[in-house]
């Protein structure tokens, strides 16, 4: 071959990638960042470690020849994949162009999404799909469908198995949404990007209801409100820097050992702090993050679904290297009692640390369910029992620590040594019972309170509470039967937690042989 013609077939693949890069043109492009929004490409960059992208499909264009498509073409069709690392670890990835047919998703865009997906399925790493579409392409008609349904399909298949992270970055809507919610992190940017099945119009040609975007399926939506979404982030760029902070959390694969996080925090380090954190008083509340922030390695906690279901808290930590998840009711919303949605939110997390062999700290502080009608109606039932459903299952190592109160069924239902936490513990100041002391007290001794008036009857209730106080609330008579391992003074905490689970590095639990359990969904 001559050098004239190996420079001509050089020039054309070089003009072919450049050509690749323009997307739906320079207009588009300008137009997208007006809208504060980075190109599927800048998107890709800003998240991986610089020079690791390893483009695949890069030419790829769609072949369908239905309402003039024949003649409008784009390379790669409107969405990029490849490889690359974050923080090292080799990652997949697909980020969706809205600059090509507002990121409609066709045959070929489907099977490019799909190639990247099976190629980190079959290589143990963690798949990002980054999503910006207005939903099926309509010219397509079917295979457009088809193509979301074999996604759909390998996020099934990925479940478990490789983390799967979504980050949408504009609208999602339609059949496009059902692929993130089977992921197992949604991060959504502020004020520009969407979620929803249908949309206002529709919406108020159905139903005649008037709704907006972002009160319909916007970031705060999915973050407060239904629970869709995980995160939420300011901007963009907040959101890859969230992204880069979970993957040093999470393991690659539920085939790969956990590695340990660095760090200079002594695990001897004594928790002074926290013998003023919770209060003497059962009834006042505190901020079960300042529990966690002062137990944790450097105060570096990680929470997920920080702004839902607010009376738990759920996220990533890590004590003396060891990388944990924590679930922990929190007093000073709601008292901390569990209610439908917080019991979904902890069941999700709880089941996600138990796939990727991620160790479990359950602090608890919790007077019991919600009552009431709402709740009731709502199926209470149904979901407080997913979260019970979800300890009794995981088999990682669990260790328990009750701060304060862990009254009825929530005692039982927050990792109780019953439904086999390893290690339970507790603080001097733990109350274990069926109820608070005046609860019990206005029903064991309803009777010898009858007929007591005034004076007679406030002292009488006052030394029946005590003495129920005295026998019941607190944590001995657990321990005296075995369901408390250990009480602790608070300033032994940290120490404790880690010692625990270096025991419990090498735990193995064989469940019994089963295509799957019927969780109740």
């Amino acid at each position: 071959m001559s050098s004239d013609l190996l420079d001509q077939k050089r020039n054309e693949l070089l003009g072919l990638r450049e050509n690749s890069k323009i997307g739906g043109g320079a207009a588009r492009i300008e137009k997208h960042h007006a809208q504060g929004k980075y190109t599927a490409r800048e998107r890709v960059e800003r998240l991986l470690d610089p020079g690791s992208f390893i483009e695949f499909d890069q030419f790829v264009v769609h072949q369908c020849t239905s309402f003039g498509m024949e003649k409008n073409k784009y390379l790669g069709d409107g969405v990029v994949t490849g490889l690359g690392e974050i923080n090292g670890q080799k990652v997949a990835l697909y980020s969706q162009d809205f600059t090509c047919w507002g990121g409609a998703l066709g045959a070929a865009h489907a099977k490019k999404i799909c190639k990247i997906m099976d190629f980190a399925l079959e290589n143990r790493i963690p798949i990002i799909g980054m999503n910006d579409s207005g939903g099926a392409r309509i010219q397509e008609g079917v295979e457009s469908l088809a193509g979301y349904a074999d996604i759909f399909y390998r996020n099934v298949l990925c479940s478990g198995v490789i983390p799967q992270i979504s980050l949408i970055m504009g609208p999602c809507a339609g059949g496009a949404v059902y692929s993130p919610a089977i992921t197992d992190f949604v991060f959504m940017v502020d004020k520009t990007s969407y979620m929803f099945v249908t949309g206002p119009d529709v919406i108020k040609t159905v139903t005649h209801e008037e709704v907006t975007k972002e009160d319909l399926g916007g970031a705060t939506t999915h973050n407060e409100k239904s629970g869709v979404a995980q995160f939420k982030c300011a901007d963009e760029d907040e959101t890859f820097e969230r992204v880069r902070e979970l993957l040093t959390y999470i393991p690659a694969s539920n085939y790969r050992d956990q590695v340990s996080k660095e760090s200079t925090d002594s695990v001897f380090r004594e928790n002074g702090k926290l013998k003023e954190i919770i209060p003497a008083n059962p009834k006042k509340p505190y901020d079960m993050k300042e529990v966690i922030v002062d137990i944790v390695d450097d105060g570096n906690f990680l929470e997920v679904h920080k702004d839902f279901a607010k009376n738990i808290v759920v996220g990533f930590a890590s004590i003396g290297g060891i990388k944990i998840g924590i679930v922990a009711n929190q007093p000073q919303i709601l008292a901390g009692v569990l209610d439908i949605d917080s019991s979904r939110k902890a069941a999700r997390f709880v089941r996600y640390c138990d796939a990727f062999d991620i160790p479990l700290l359950t602090l608890v502080d919790v007077p019991g369910f919600l009552p009431g009608v709402t709740q009731e109606y709502g199926g209470i039932i149904t979901h407080g029992s997913k979260l019970l459903y979800a300890y009794a299952e995981a088999t990682v190592p669990m260790i328990t620590l009750i701060t304060r109160k862990a009254y009825g069924g929530a005692y039982d239902v927050m990792a109780s040594k019953h439904i086999k936490a390893d290690i339970n513990l507790a603080y001097p100041t733990a109350e274990i019972a069926v109820m608070g002391a005046e609860g019990a007290v206005n029903i064991v001794f309803r009777k010898e309170l009858q007929g007591l008036e005034g004076a007679a009857f406030d002292e009488k209730k006052a030394s029946l509470v005590a003495d129920y106080e005295k026998k019941f609330s607190n944590p001995y008579r657990a321990a005296e039967v075995g369901y408390v391992d250990s009480v602790i003074l608070p300033e032994e905490t940290r120490k404790s937690i880690y010692e625990y689970f270096c025991v419990l590095k090498d735990k193995k639990v064989s469940l019994p042989p089963r295509k799957h359990g019927n969780i109740q969904l």
